[in-house]
């Protein structure tokens, strides 16, 4: 992996849903992702983790553009893709084959009046990549080798799948263009435990094997560290955390990082139950009216009076160690 080289860059990047009032009441703005900025390297898997809510797929979504952003910047093997204050919004065709999403739940993202064949073959039409009927055949059978499926699968509908091979349908559909950049919108969530693991590898396989680049969001810390190289924690909209996968694992920092860490099961009696285990309380707020200044501070043990009042910054505290948390300057 080149860490030098930067493949995707987004800078306070946001993207707000506004709501119609109903009855007497006033438009309102969900802010789902509130100024995030953080960076990928060419063949690294960032992992994104955080609560539901918090925005993880509404911030994978964004940077792949299919949801337009509110404002920031999205800049793109060194290229602007799109900056709300120099208005640069590039058509995003040519950019999908570099850029692609496997979707949270195989079942609903895939066209069940299509065969698998016309499913992993759409993208393959819409960029031309095949030249005639013949080769268009090879490619779509090599693609489901490559997942893990047999060629006679081509002929089939969605539904006559599991939820497993479902997702590699998906998988499948993702890599037809041949991309750089996956955003894995918790691939595996759906899945059963004894399915995760085999596609977890798959996926580290197909990294390997192309060159992919991951942008890797899920709920399971443990899986997100066995597959990152970096690791990203969110809470309401921005990234509290940013640090390497081993770091961030033994040194959180940010108590919100500290209260996920505390609840990831550990394989060792003496260990559970020596170590302090620590519990949130409440529910994460509603980003219609989030809180003024440090958004976790109605649940933050720590929460000083600074913390109510004032943003804290998102800055670096030792070499790849990001933070937001006023307790860090004390």
């Amino acid at each position: 992996m080149d860490e030098k080289t930067k493949l995707l860059e987004i800078k306070d990047l946001k993207k707000h849903f506004n709501i119609k009032g109903g009855g007497f009441r006033n438009k309102q703005t969900v802010k789902a992702v509130d100024g995030v900025s953080l960076h990928i390297f060419k063949g690294e898997t960032l992992g994104l983790v955080g609560e539901s809510g918090c925005g993880k797929t509404t911030l994978g979504r964004t940077i792949i553009r299919l949801y337009e952003p509110t404002s920031g910047s999205i800049i793109y093997d060194g290229k602007p893709i799109y900056d709300s204050e120099q208005k640069i919004a590039e058509k995003m065709l040519p950019y999908r084959r570099r850029m692609q999403i496997i979707f949270q739940d195989p079942s609903a993202s895939l066209d069940p009046r299509m065969t698998v064949g016309e499913i992993v073959g759409e993208a393959l039409d819409i960029h031309k990549l095949y030249q005639g009927k013949a080769d268009r055949n090879d490619k779509i059978k090599n693609l489901l080798k490559a997942v893990g499926l047999n060629t006679e699968h081509a002929n089939r509908f969605p539904h006559e799948f599991s939820g497993g091979q479902q997702q590699r349908i998906g998988i499948a559909r993702a890599l037809a263009v041949e991309p750089e950049f996956i955003v894995c919108d918790e691939p595996i969530s759906a899945l059963d435990v004894s399915i995760q693991s085999q596609v977890v590898n798959m996926l580290e396989d197909l990294q390997e094997e192309r060159g992919l680049t991951y942008l890797f969001i899920a709920h399971d810390i443990s899986v997100v560290r066995h597959i990152s190289n970096r690791i990203g924690v969110m809470y309401l909209g921005n990234v509290v955390e940013l640090a390497e996968s081993f770091e961030i694992y033994k040194n959180p920092i940010h108590p919100y990082t500290k209260t996920l860490m505390s609840a990831v099961p550990i394989p060792d009696p003496e260990v559970t139950r020596s170590r302090e285990r620590l519990i949130l309380e409440g529910d994460i707020p509603s980003p219609i009216n989030p809180p003024s200044g440090c958004k976790f501070h109605t649940r933050c043990p720590y929460a000083m009076d600074c913390c109510k009042e004032e943003v804290p910054e998102f800055k670096e505290y030792a070499s790849g160690h990001y933070a937001a948390c006023h307790l860090l300057d004390r």
